[in-house]
């Protein structure tokens, strides 16, 4: 039996749904395990993938209470590693509990994962993805004549720190995540978007820059030769004319539609777009791929085409079971 192979990128609230400490988080994660494993029961090999907003501007905000000439805090590239590693070990240990609670005994492995951008990419210009800690306008403005950070007033609230948001164009250990995937491990990976880096000839550097968690997850998807991305977010559906009386759920849809509804601005930015995005980006890199965006609770329904909205190339291929 060929199994079907599948990339996870799972939403913040499948880690974090309440309190911040790790306990709350490690709880929260089981649940999470406890209905993956429903995917390896009926014959599928995953890699899972997350977000790590929450959890890298905690560690930037430690950071900051910590930063003194003896303790330097550490640099953007660096915080988001130490989340990859700290979500990607409470994952392994929820999933491996799941697992033998079924009677399963599979590995499960964390990747610390790179993720190549181009230096040239126009976001680097423009900054614009929030990050980290409030600040006051006057307290802003003396970090970013110390050390010319970009900051940007946010709705009322204070001021942050806004970093680039360059798109993936490669991923440095997608081989290796291929390899132990094909050999039946449980691979987790590309936490939070991946590290940034850029390609200096030398090796690779990281750059102080925040990944789209759902662009780098369909770029993993595709360099893995996935059969299907599923994106897990808040809701069952996407929806067309949200919060209005004409509010209509998307079941099986064509990219040309999805693309359609993109230009009727249907999907808020930095929300629901950026995974639209990411779902037509998979469908077309290749016949029969298909993206599928629901919840969790309904991701095995929706891989059997029973809930959730699938982008396919054409709509008629959508809602096939996988």
């Amino acid at each position: 039996m060929v199994r079907k192979k599948v990339v996870i990128a799972l939403g913040g609230n499948a880690i974090q749904s309440g309190l911040a400490t790790a306990e709350a988080q490690q709880k929260a994660l089981e649940s999470t395990a406890s209905q993956l494993v429903t995917f390896i029961e009926n014959g599928f090999n995953i890699i899972i993938s997350h977000g790590n907003g929450p959890q890298v501007g905690n560690i930037l905000l430690q950071q900051k209470a910590a930063d003194s000439e003896k303790n330097p805090a550490m640099p953007l590239d660096t915080c988001g590693a130490m989340s990859q590693g700290m979500i990607g070990y409470w994952m392994q240990n929820a999933m491996e509990k799941a697992l033998r609670e079924k009677g399963i005994f599979k590995n499960v492995v964390t990747i610390v994962t790179r993720v190549v951008v181009d230096p040239q990419d126009t976001a680097f210009a423009n900054p614009t993805k929030p990050i980290g800690p409030f600040y006051s306008e006057e307290e802003a403005k003396r970090i970013m004549e110390e050390n010319h950070a970009s900051f940007k007033e946010d709705a009322g609230r204070g001021w942050r720190r806004v970093v680039p948001s360059p798109q993936p164009v490669n991923i440095v250990e997608h081989s290796v995540i291929s390899s132990l995937v094909e050999d039946g491990n449980i691979v987790i990976s590309v936490g939070g978007g991946g590290i940034p880096v850029i390609d200096t000839g030398d090796g690779f550097k990281g750059v102080e820059a925040v990944i789209d968690k759902d662009f780098a997850s369909e770029k993993l998807a595709e360099l893995v030769d996935a059969d299907a991305l599923l994106i897990l977010t808040a809701v069952d559906h996407v929806y067309v004319d949200f919060n209005k009386p004409s509010k209509r759920q998307l079941k099986e849809v064509s990219v040309a539609e999805m693309k359609q509804y993109i230009d009727e601005h249907q999907f808020a930015p930095g929300s629901m777009l950026p995974k639209v995005e990411a779902a037509i980006t998979f469908a077309e890199t290749a016949p029969g791929r298909k993206t599928i965006i629901t919840s969790l609770d309904q991701a095995l329904n929706a891989l059997e085409g029973k809930a959730g909205t699938t982008v396919s190339l054409h709509e008629s291929l959508a809602g096939n079971r996988l």
